[in-house]
């Protein structure tokens, strides 16, 4: 018998989900939580085997409260439940410690699927996720070969880039860094070739986005 604690803010939805799996032989619900805190204190008292876990939650937030579990209780198998189908929201709390990831319009028979499937010790993610997850990664490396073809720029070029972004004029950074002006100007013009801008704009719109202070 797999034990499932439901943890939702919507006492209703919490309601809805127990009312669908009471029939299930195999799965008994033995509580419902509907705050970050409450849902640490019953972990504590009786683990379950899966934990239900909205992503938003008054008092501590779903992320915080599977990070703890999953720090704290290695047997409880966390399966995030959430509206939100957005890359930030699924990878966060995957990063920490959640199994899985269903979305709240998720039908019984899937999620009866998800919550086994995790209490097995395999992932589970409803296909709309899995395509996020996907598109994510994607988007990471599309981006992660941007950075490779960022063009280097030596200490000096930084620090005058970095005065730049600072809305510092020629003559203050010159100031600043103790260097003459026209080695000011020669720097931003070596800055404007190598990353292939045209102006200061352009300069302050590649540093962002290309991280190149980070």
């Amino acid at each position: 018998m797999i034990k499932v604690l439901i943890a939702d803010d919507h006492t209703m939805f919490a309601d809805g989900i127990e009312s669908i799996l009471k029939d299930e032989q195999d799965l008994e619900v033995i509580g419902q939580c509907h705050d970050g805190l409450s849902i640490l204190k019953f972990v504590e008292k009786e683990e379950p085997d899966v934990l239900l876990l909205d992503v938003n939650l008054p008092e501590m937030s779903g992320i915080d409260v599977c990070k703890e579990i999953s720090a704290k209780y290695k047997n409880v198998k966390i399966l995030a439940l959430s509206m939100f189908n957005e890359h930030s929201f699924i990878t966060e709390i995957l990063n920490n410690g959640a199994k899985g990831y269903i979305l709240k319009n998720t039908g019984k028979n899937e999620l009866v699927m998800a919550i086994k499937t995790v209490q097995s010790g395999s992932s589970y993610f409803s296909k709309s996720v899995t395509e996020t997850i996907m598109k994510g990664l994607v988007k990471k490396e599309r981006q992660s070969k941007n950075f490779k073809n960022v063009p280097k720029i030596s200490r000096r070029e930084k620090e005058v880039l970095e005065l730049i972004v600072q809305e510092f004029t020629t003559t203050e950074i010159a100031g600043k860094l103790f260097i003459s002006l026209k080695t000011v100007e020669s720097h931003r013009s070596n800055l404007l070739s190598k990353l292939g801008v045209r102006n200061t704009a352009g300069l302050v719109r590649f540093t962002f986005e290309h991280n190149l202070l980070g």
